[in-house]
C-alpha cells in the first residue's frame, strides 16, 4: 500500500469512495461533495493524501491550513478507506501523512471532528495523538410536517 500525495487524477475515485462510505442523511455531515474534496486539492496549502493499491485509490484523507481564521491551524476534514480493506492499519497511515504535511506548512495546531458515535474514528483519532479540547453541541429545531 504506498501512501501518496493526492492529484486531480485522484478526484473522480476520491469522491466515488467518499460517497460509499460517509452517511450523509444524518448530522452533523450532510454532504459529500466535488466541492469539498477540491477545494482541499485547490488550496495552495493542502495535505492531502490518498492510499493507493497499484493504481486504484482505497483511501484518502483530505487536509489543509486554515481553520476559523486561523492561517496557523491545520484541518483534516474527511477520511476514508475502502470498508473491505479497513483494519489494515491504512488510515492511521493516512493521518501520520497528512498531519506531517500539514506540520511542514507551519500547522501550530492540527483539528478535526468525529461524530460521537463514531467509535473507529475516535478511537483512530486518540490513537494519532488528537484529544478532546472543545465540544460543540448541533441542536436541531425541526420544522414543518415532520414535527
Amino acid at each position: 500500500m504506498d501512501i501518496g500525495p493526492m492529484a486531480v487524477e485522484h478526484l473522480p475515485a476520491v469522491l466515488d469512495l467518499g460517497h460509499r462510505v460517509y452517511e450523509t442523511s444524518a448530522l452533523p455531515y450532510t454532504s459529500w461533495s466535488l466541492t469539498a474534496a477540491a477545494g482541499h486539492l485547490d488550496s495552495p496549502r493542502s495535505s492531502c493524501r490518498v492510499a493507493l493499491s497499484g493504481t486504484r485509490v482505497v483511501g484518502f484523507v483530505l487536509g489543509s491550513m486554515g481553520f476559523e481564521h486561523r492561517d496557523d491551524w491545520g484541518y483534516m476534514e474527511w477520511i476514508a478507506v475502502d470498508p473491505g480493506l479497513r483494519g489494515h492499519g491504512i488510515a492511521g497511515r493516512l493521518v501520520r501523512e497528512c498531519c506531517a504535511g500539514l506540520e511542514a506548512l507551519g500547522a501550530s495546531r492540527i483539528l478535526t471532528d468525529v461524530e460521537t458515535g463514531n467509535t473507529a474514528s475516535l478511537a483512530l483519532m486518540r490513537g494519532s495523538g488528537f484529544s478532546e479540547n472543545t465540544t460543540v453541541m448541533y441542536l436541531e429545531r425541526r420544522v414543518g410536517p415532520e414535527r
